[in-house]
């Protein structure tokens, strides 16, 4: 089937700015806070954590929609349907009815990045880009990840409500497959003034205090490092090297070991402290570490009221 007109201009949006920014805006001198905006509650307030990102780390700012190609599809594909193939006007029909959902989609999502740069520029970001994609998301990711300091995204999904909050759907496998740090949000936006460092001593507990000590997302933040488990000599001096590898950042750092299981212990040492974010590890490679992380993280991810920064 040739391209339709509708499916060109799905398509165009995505060719010319890719063309208009070239390789000189996806740089690696140029790297980018991305916030991920779509029709969901939490969409205000990623933007408002987005242009928080921006300004505190002196990042530009991509605002970026994905148009789901598998609930708008560009070019439906009717051959397959059961009992349809000698109906052609009724399949004509269904197909036009695909292409004027998947335009209306493109343009609402056009109404949405208008409406986030507004906010965002309001919030005193001037370094903007816009960006559409018609993709799957973690696709859409993965591709821009190169040239990307931080991902915002927004910890509950379009079908949350007042009565129900659902994690994103596409959120843990995003997490699993974008090795870039992830900011997840909830639906009220609060600025940051503390964080905590969720630590567990291991390998990849290490490499994730170097990206912190390296990146600076979490300047001039007071850190809590924190580790959940029994009180041994051990655990101190792994907290004690963590807090070397992060003494460039020159803020005030907190150790704590506490006892009890990951999760609720990590929310209430959070609490008590009245800490702003939530800085963890996800999704270890091992089966047995995959499990054990993978399992906290995704408890984290459905019990979070605070940001929650994603480490990969």
């Amino acid at each position: 089937m040739t391209q339709t007109k509708a499916n060109a201009e799905i398509r165009s949006d995505n060719d010319k700015q890719n063309h208009q920014q070239g390789e000189a805006v996806m740089s690696a001198e140029n790297l980018n806070v991305v916030a991920c905006i779509d029709g969901s509650r939490a969409a205000p307030a990623v933007c408002d954590y987005g242009a928080w990102a921006s300004r505190h780390t002196g990042t530009p700012l991509m605002l970026l929609h994905v148009l789901d190609e598998g609930r708008y599809p560009a070019e439906p594909d009717l051959a397959g349907s059961i009992g349809l193939g000698s109906r052609e006007h009724l399949l004509d029909e269904l197909a036009e009815l695909d292409r004027k959902r998947a335009k209306l989609a493109l343009e609402h999502g056009h109404h949405l990045l208008d409406e986030a740069e507004a906010r965002v520029k309001a919030a005193g970001v001037a370094d903007i880009q816009k960006r559409q994609r018609h993709d799957n998301l973690t696709e859409a990711l993965t591709t821009l990840e190169k040239n990307t300091r931080l991902f915002v995204m927004g910890l509950h999904g379009e079908s949350s409500s007042d009565r129900e909050t659902h994690i994103g759907s596409q959120l843990e496998t995003v997490i699993r497959s974008v090795n870039r740090p992830i900011l997840l949000v909830p639906d009220e936006f609060t600025e940051p003034r503390t964080a905590m460092v969720a630590f567990d001593g291991s390998v990849t507990a290490f490499k994730g205090v170097e990206m912190i000590a390296q990146s600076p997302v979490l300047k001039n933040l007071p850190l809590h490092l924190v580790m959940v488990g029994e009180e041994t000599p051990d655990r101190w001096e792994q907290l004690k090297k963590a807090e070397q590898m992060l003494h460039g950042l020159g803020v005030e750092i907190t150790l704590a070991v506490r006892a009890g299981d990951v999760e609720p212990a990590l929310h209430a040492y959070q609490e008590q402290h009245d800490i702003d974010m939530l800085v963890m590890g996800a999704y270890g490679h091992s089966r047995i570490r995959q499990f054990l992380v993978g399992s906290t993280t995704t408890m984290m991810l459905k019990t979070a009221r605070k940001p929650l920064v994603i480490l990969r």
